[in-house]
């Protein structure tokens, strides 16, 4: 998923992504250990995917901090 497609997202749906992105990770994790994972460049794409929506997440909450301490 490109950046602009997460951005367009709400932080809750980011959240969310964000979750599965992590458990999906972890799944890889434990298949390579045991063994099973035959693709290593799942490894890759996942760790990307996971800082790409908590890298777009924090920006959110950086601009809500920022937004807040104006007021």
């Amino acid at each position: 998923m490109k950046p602009s497609e997460i951005r367009a997202l709400s932080t809750e749906e980011i959240r969310s992504r964000l979750d599965d992105a992590r458990d999906n990770y972890f799944k890889l994790r434990f298949q390579f250990a045991t063994g099973q994972l035959t693709d290593h460049s799942q490894f890759r794409i996942a760790r990307r995917e996971v800082a790409r929506l908590a890298t777009i997440l924090r920006e959110r909450e950086l601009v809500a901090e920022l937004e807040g301490s104006e007021a």
